[in-house]
């Protein structure tokens, strides 16, 4: 299975963080990680380099619960920009709330929803999603 560029987690929970970045290595799912705490400092990283594409993320796992700016906040920030290439985000998130489903559903630029915790499963049918969107 062919493996991204570059991966970004926006997660406030550091202990996920951690976990999903290594689980990520074992996978050999991307070159790249890229951490980021809250929204705001993903668009303030994004931001500069939004016509830049071999320096964005090909995925952007984004929670939605998180300090400073939360998920929702991002999002309505960065459906703003024109990246220089396809940028798939899947919210990750421990919410079972049917309105944050639905809420994720409205945003174009989100691709699936995944309830925390995220398996090995659910890395490897992200490649998948990417491979098939990529040979489309």
């Amino acid at each position: 299975m062919k493996k991204i560029d570059i991966a970004c987690l926006i997660d406030d929970d550091r202990m996920f963080t951690y976990l999903m970045s290594k689980q990520m290595k074992v996978l050999d799912f991307a070159d790249g990680i890229l951490i980021f705490n809250d929204g705001l400092d993903a668009l303030k990283y994004l931001k500069p380099i939004i016509e830049t594409p071999e320096a964005l993320p090909s995925v952007i796992l984004l929670d939605l619960n998180m300090p400073i700016l939360d998920g929702w906040q991002f999002l309505d920030e960065f459906t703003k920009f024109k990246p220089a290439k396809k940028i798939t985000i899947y919210i990750v998130s421990s919410s079972i709330d049917q309105n944050d489903h639905l809420k994720a559903a409205s945003y174009g630029a989100v691709s699936k929803f995944y309830v925390k915790p995220i398996t090995k499963q659910h890395l490897m049918t992200m490649l998948e999603d990417l491979a098939e969107e990529e040979s489309a």
